[in-house]
């Protein structure tokens, strides 16, 4: 296993649409698990193949934040969604800005694990959200496509007080 890098905006890698994954392999077990450790170490809630210059239908989303529990998704796709929630949305590769998004507030997605095995699951709330983001990457678009305005984390930090 090994840390990754991550593209940041910018790198056109992150624009383009990802190949479905068709080897079920070892390198297709040494990119999941190395996705699985640049997340931990970047300490997100997702990340998608082509956000470390891999061009496929891979990612891994943290589905329990209390416990770190992570769901590998090879070739997802979005088959119900139902609600709506807005709320601020950051990205790895967008390092420090946020923005507020509208996404579903469930959803079910259908995927393969990395055997190539077919499941589904839910989710909903930040699960949801989290979704949605990784799926987009593998489309070749980031969140900052559907927000009206990035805030700095310092100006959210300030939101966030005076709410409190």
């Amino acid at each position: 296993m090994a840390i990754r890098e991550i593209l940041v905006e910018g790198d056109p890698v992150l624009n383009k649409r990802c190949h479905p994954v068709t080897k079920f392999d070892e390198k297709l077990s040494h990119l999941m698990d190395d996705l699985r450790e640049t997340l931990e170490e970047a300490k997100g809630l997702g990340l998608a193949a082509p956000q470390v210059g891999i061009l496929r239908r891979a990612a891994v989303v943290v589905v329990d934040i209390d416990t770190g529990e992570m769901v590998e998704l090879i070739n997802p796709e979005i088959i119900a969604q139902s609600g709506e929630q807005n709320g601020l949305e950051g990205c790895l590769s967008v390092p420090g800005m946020w923005g507020y998004v509208t996404r579903p507030d469930w959803v079910k997605i259908r995927a393969q694990d990395r055997q190539g095995n077919w499941f589904e699951m839910e989710g909903n709330d930040m699960t949801a959200r989290c979704f949605c983001h990784e799926l987009s990457h593998l489309d070749g678009h980031l969140y900052t496509e559907l927000t009206d305005r990035l805030y700095t984390s310092e100006e959210v930090d300030e939101m966030m007080e005076e709410d409190e």
